[in-house]
C-alpha cells in the first residue's frame, strides 16, 4: 500500500544527471519495479483495504494494436490511483487463449487437426514443417492440441508482455492466467455443474443459429447485421376454391420448408383465410393461414410465408402458433438429401430432388427456375438491400437448424430473471453513467437463453456423460456427472467413475459429450478464475465483489452482461462496484480501428519513437467512453510534457530543493506571498484532481495537474529563480525552496498515474523509495502556509512579467535586457497583488525601477524604457 514518506526517505546526496532523458527509463524501471516487487499484492489483508480489478484478457493468439494500449492504460491510470490512495490493488492479467481464434492459429502454424476422438499420445511433437495441404495434417486428440496450445500462447504471451511491461502498467506479472489452463477449465467446468445443478442450465433440442463455415451453433451475442443485397420473389399459394394467396419473399429456397402463412389480425384482405389451409407451389404441401400481430401488412404483400426456419421471426412463429418442424437445410448449409415425408406427392418429390443436397444458395437459383417455368413467378424480382445475421467472425450468413445444445438461463425467456439482472446493472456504477442503458437494453431485447454449447474441438470441455441405453441410444435424460474434485475433465477422453474406456459407444455403457463451452463462458467467470473461487475461499472473499471491471463498450452485451449472468447465479450479486467503459479508436477516417479492417497502428513503433509516457499521455487524455482519434500529435505533446518534467526538476533540484524542504505541516517557512500564492493553488489542483479520480474522471485530473504544471514551471519557477539563489535573504530563500521542494514532490506525485516513468526518474534523484509506493498528494501539509493565501498573486505577478518580456521581444532585445524602467497599471487589487511578489518581479524582469499605477483598465505594461544594447546585461 501507499506510504507517506514525508522526511523519511531523503538520500544522502540529491543526484541530478547533466542531461537527463527519456531514452531507456522503460527497460531500466521497469526491471527494477519487478525485482523490487512494487507492485506486488499483499495477500495477507482484509476486504476493507483491497481495490480488486477484473481486467480484460486480451486474445494471446492475435495482436496487439494501440486500441490496446488505448484501453490498458486508462485501467492502469486508475489502479496507479488507488494504489498511491492507499489500497491494496489486486490488479493480475490473463491471457484468453480459449477459442477459435487459437484453434485457427495452432492449426496453422504446427500443420495440426483436432479431433476429440483420438487417444492422448504421450511426448506428441508436431512436424517440424507444416503439410501444406490441411489434409495431410497430423490428427490429434484434444489433449494434445490443448498442450500445443499452451506451448504456443506462452511464446505468444511474452511478446504481449514485453509490450505491457514497456507500457508500464502496473500488473502484479506473478498473478497471470490463461484461460485454457487447467484452473480455468476446472473452474468454467465447476460453476457449469453448479449451474445445472441449480436448474440454471440445461439442455434443449431447438431452433438454433447455426454458421455453416465453421459448422458450430452461435449465441445471440455474437450476432452482427450485415447489409446484403437480395430480391423479393413474388409467387402464389392456392386454396382449395382456386384463390390465389401471393407472398413475397427473400428466401424462396426454403419454400419446401413451409410451415404455415401469417397475416395481421387486423388485415382485412387476409381475414376470411385465417384457420383455413393452402397449397404450396411446386411442393403441394397443405399448410394452415394463421393470425399474429407481428406479421406487418405493409411488408410485401401483408402476409408472409413461415419456413423452419428462415429467420429469428420464423422461430417466434413457430414457437407461438405450435406449427411443425419443416427442416430442409442440414449443418453443412446444404439441403437435406431425403425428399422430406410431408412432401407426399410425386410432382412434390421430383421437384425437391432437383434441390437436394444443393447449398443455399445453388437451390435458391433453382427454386425460382422451377416457378419460372411453372409460370408461378409475379412480376420481376425486386431488388433490396436488407440486414442479415452473420456470426461476428463468419464470413457466409447464418442458418437456423435444430440441434440438442446446452444453455444458461439469462432472462431471455424469464420476465423475473430479466428484471433480476435489469437490478444488477442498477447496482453497478457505469463509467461514463450512460453506458448502463447499453447494458438494459440488450437485457430487454433478449429473445431467448444464452447457448453456451459449441461444436468445436478446442475449448472448455462440457462436462457431461451419457448413459448408453440396451439399444446403444443415449439416455440425455440420464447425465453422468463429474465431482468437483475431478475437474477439469474431458468426456471425449476420459472415462467417467464406474466404467472403463472399452465401455464407451457400447449398450451398457457410456459416451462423452462430444462439445466444448462457448469461450464467454469461460470469459464470464474471469472473477472467479484469478478469485480462486472454489480453490481459495478465503482469498475469494478478499477481492470479490471485485471493485472493477474495465472494458470495450462493444462487449457490454457479451462480457459484461455474461459476467453478470454468472455471478448472479452463482453468488447472488453483482460481480463488480464500478465498471469502466472506454472508447473505441478510430483512424484518421473516424473508422474503428481493427485488425479485420486492416487499419491498425501496431503499438511497437509508437513506444520506440515516442516513448510510454508519450503514448500514455494520449490514451488518458480522453475520457472514459469517447471514441478517439489515433492522433500523433497528442503524442508528441506527451512526449514534450515528460521531457519538460525531467529538465524542469533538473532545475528546482539544483537550485537547491531537497526532501528536507517538503512541508509536512508546519508552514511557518513559508513567509513570502507570492510562494503562498502557488500553494494555495496547488492545494486545489490536489484536491480537484483527487475528486476527478473518484469520479472515475482521470481525464480531468490530467488536465487540472499539467495546467498548473505549466503555470509552475514557465511563471513561478521563472520568478523566484533570484530568490532561491539568496539574493532576497535567508528567510525567503528558505521560503522559496520549501515552496520548490513541496510543489515538485506534489506535481511528481499527481503526474505518477499518468508518466509513471519520468516521474519514476526524478523520484530517484532526491528522494528514496519509488513514487509508485509513496502516497497521493495531501492538501492538509499545506494548510499551515496557506491560511489567507491570496491564488490571484502568482497569476498577476506572471501576467506583469509577460508584458515585460513583450516589450523586449517587441524591441528585438535579449530577455536578459536591463529595464531601466517600466510602468505597470492595473486595479487597486492587482496593484496589491504585484505588490506581493515585487521583488521577484524585478529580479525576474531585470529591471532597475518599476512603477505601480492604479487603472480602471485590464492590467498592462506600459512606457518600458530598456538600457542599450552595449549596456546589456
Amino acid at each position: 500500500m501507499a506510504e507517506e514518506n514525508l522526511g523519511t526517505d531523503t538520500p544522502v546526496t540529491v543526484s541530478v544527471p547533466d542531461k537527463p532523458a527519456l531514452e531507456g527509463l522503460e527497460e531500466r524501471l521497469s526491471s527494477r519495479w519487478r525485482t523490487e516487487g512494487t507492485y506486488h499484492f499483499n495477500e495477507d489483508t482484509t476486504r476493507e483495504a483491497v481495490y480488486s480489478i477484473d481486467t480484460p484478457p486480451p486474445t494471446a493468439s492475435g495482436s496487439l494494436h494501440v486500441g490496446h494500449m488505448f484501453s490498458y492504460t486508462q485501467t492502469d491510470v486508475l489502479a496507479r490511483y488507488q494504489r498511491m490512495s492507499g489500497k491494496n490493488v489486486f490488479y493480475p492479467l490473463g491471457w484468453d487463449d480459449n477459442g477459435l481464434p487459437t484453434e485457427r492459429r495452432v492449426q496453422n502454424y504446427y500443420g495440426v487437426r483436432c479431433d476429440p476422438t483420438k487417444p492422448y499420445i504421450e511426448g506428441y511433437r508436431p512436424p517440424e514443417k507444416p503439410a501444406k495441404n490441411q489434409r495431410d495434417w497430423d490428427v490429434i486428440g484434444r489433449k494434445n492440441f490443448i498442450e500445443l496450445c499452451e506451448e504456443l500462447a506462452v511464446e505468444d504471451e511474452k511478446v504481449f508482455e514485453q509490450l505491457f511491461t514497456t507500457l508500464g502498467l502496473s500488473v502484479d506479472w506473478n498473478m497471470t492466467y490463461r484461460t485454457i489452463d487447467d484452473t480455468s477449465r476446472a473452474v468454467s467446468q465447476r460453476a457449469f455443474l453448479q449451474n445445472l445443478a441449480d436448474g440454471d442450465a440445461y439442455m434443449a433440442e431447438a431452433p438454433t443459429l447455426w454458421d455453416v463455415t465453421f459448422r458450430t451453433a452461435v449465441a445471440q451475442a455474437e450476432l452482427e447485421d450485415r447489409e446484403m443485397p437480395g430480391a423479393y420473389y413474388r409467387y402464389p399459394f392456392s386454396t382449395a376454391e382456386g384463390e390465389q394467396v401471393f407472398i413475397e419473399t427473400t428466401r424462396p429456397e426454403l419454400l419446401a420448408a413451409c410451415a404455415a402463412l401469417v397475416a395481421h389480425p387486423d388485415d382485412e384482405r387476409y381475414q376470411h383465410l385465417f384457420g383455413k389451409t393452402v397449397i404450396s407451389p411446386l411442393f403441394g404441401v397443405e399448410v394452415t393461414v394463421h393470425a399474429h400481430p407481428l406479421a406487418q401488412a405493409d411488408k410485401g404483400s401483408g402476409i408472409a410465408m413461415v419456413c423452419t426456419f428462415g429467420d429469428l421471426t420464423d422461430v417466434t412463429w413457430w414457437r407461438e402458433l405450435q406449427l411443425p418442424t419443416r427442416a430442409i437445410i442440414g449443418r453443412d448449409g446444404r439441403l437435406l438429401a431425403d425428399t422430406p415425408e410431408w412432401i407426399t406427392s410425386a410432382a412434390g418429390a421430383e421437384a425437391y430432388a432437383q434441390i437436394s443436397g444443393k447449398t443455399v444458395f445453388s437451390a435458391k437459383e433453382t427454386v425460382v427456375e422451377l416457378l419460372s417455368e411453372a409460370n408461378l413467378l409475379d412480376g420481376e424480382p425486386k431488388k433490396i438491400s436488407r440486414p442479415v445475421n452473420f456470426f461476428e467472425k463468419g464470413d457466409k450468413p447464418l442458418e437456423i437448424v435444430t440441434s440438442r445444445q446446452w444453455y444458461i438461463r439469462n432472462g431471455g425467456r424469464d420476465e423475473d430473471r430479466r428484471k433480476t439482472m435489469i437490478a444488477r446493472g442498477e447496482q453497478i456504477d457505469f463509467h461514463p453513467s450512460f453506458m448502463r442503458s447499453r447494458y438494459e437494453n440488450w437485457v430487454s431485447g433478449l429473445n431467448g437463453d444464452w447457448l453456451v454449447s459449441r461444436q468445436r474441438f478446442f475449448g472448455v470441455p462440457v462436462p457431461v456423460w451419457y448413459q448408453v441405453d440396451e439399444h446403444g441410444e443415449p439416455n440425455y435424460d440420464a447425465p453422468i456427472l463429474p465431482t468437483f474434485d475431478e475437474l477439469p475433465v474431458d468426456p471425449a477422453a476420459d472415462a467417467p467413475a464406474g466404467y472403463t474406456e472399452d465401455q464407451r459407444g457400447v449398450a451398457g455403457g457410456f459416451i462423452g459429450d462430444a462439445d466444448v463451452l462457448d469461450t464467454w463462458a469461460t470469459s464470464s467467470l474471469t472473477p472467479q478464475i484469478v478469485g480462486r473461487w472454489g480453490r481459495d475461499d478465503e482469498f475469494f472473499s478478499k477481492v470479490y465483489p471485485f471493485d472493477l471491471r474495465p472494458q470495450g463498450h462493444d462487449i457490454i452485451r457479451t462480457w459484461l452482461f455474461s459476467t453478470a449472468v454468472r455471478a448472479d447465479a452463482l453468488h447472488g450479486n453483482a460481480p463488480w462496484k464500478h465498471a469502466a467503459i472506454s472508447g473505441w479508436i478510430l483512424d484518421p477516417d473516424r473508422k474503428k480501428m481493427s485488425k479485420s479492417k486492416g487499419n491498425v497502428v501496431v503499438p511497437n513503433d509508437v513506444l520506440e519513437q515516442f516513448g510510454a509516457d508519450a503514448v500514455r499521455y494520449w490514451a488518458a487524455s480522453a475520457k472514459l467512453g469517447a471514441d478517439t482519434a489515433y492522433e500523433v500529435a497528442q503524442m508528441k505533446i506527451g512526449r514534450r510534457l515528460a521531457i519538460k518534467i525531467l529538465n524542469a526538476s533538473k532545475f528546482v533540484l539544483n537550485l537547491g530543493a531537497t526532501q528536507a524542504d517538503v512541508l509536512s505541516g508546519d508552514g511557518s517557512a513559508v513567509v513570502n506571498g507570492m510562494d503562498r500564492s502557488l500553494l494555495v493553488r496547488l492545494s486545489a489542483v490536489i484536491e480537484d484532481a483527487q475528486r476527478a479520480f473518484e469520479n472515475y474522471d482521470y481525464a480531468r485530473a490530467l488536465d487540472i495537474t499539467e495546467s498548473f504544471f505549466w503555470s509552475f514551471t514557465d511563471d513561478y519557477v521563472e520568478l523566484v529563480k533570484d530568490r532561491a539563489y539568496g539574493g532576497h535573504g535567508e528567510a525567503e530563500k528558505a521560503s522559496a525552496l520549501a515552496t520548490l521542494a513541496t510543489t515538485l514532490d506534489a506535481v511528481l506525485r499527481l503526474f505518477a498515474p499518468f508518466l509513471p516513468f519520468a516521474t519514476e526518474e526524478v523520484w530517484g534523484w532526491w528522494r528514496a523509495g519509488s513514487v509508485h509506493r509513496a502516497s497521493w498528494p495531501s492538501a492538509q501539509h499545506l494548510a499551515g502556509a496557506i491560511e489567507g493565501a491570496d491564488a490571484g498573486v502568482l497569476p498577476t505577478v506572471g501576467l506583469a512579467l509577460s508584458g515585460i518580456r513583450k516589450a523586449k521581444s517587441d524591441a528585438k532585445v535579449k530577455q536578459r535586457t536591463e529595464v531601466l524602467n517600466g510602468e505597470i497599471h492595473g486595479s487597486a487589487a492587482q496593484l496589491e497583488q504585484l505588490n506581493a511578489g515585487f521583488e521577484d518581479l524585478k529580479s525576474a524582469a531585470n529591471a532597475r525601477e518599476l512603477s505601480l499605477h492604479e487603472s480602471s483598465e485590464e492590467l498592462s505594461v506600459r512606457n518600458v524604457e530598456l538600457a542599450p544594447a552595449e549596456d546589456a546585461s
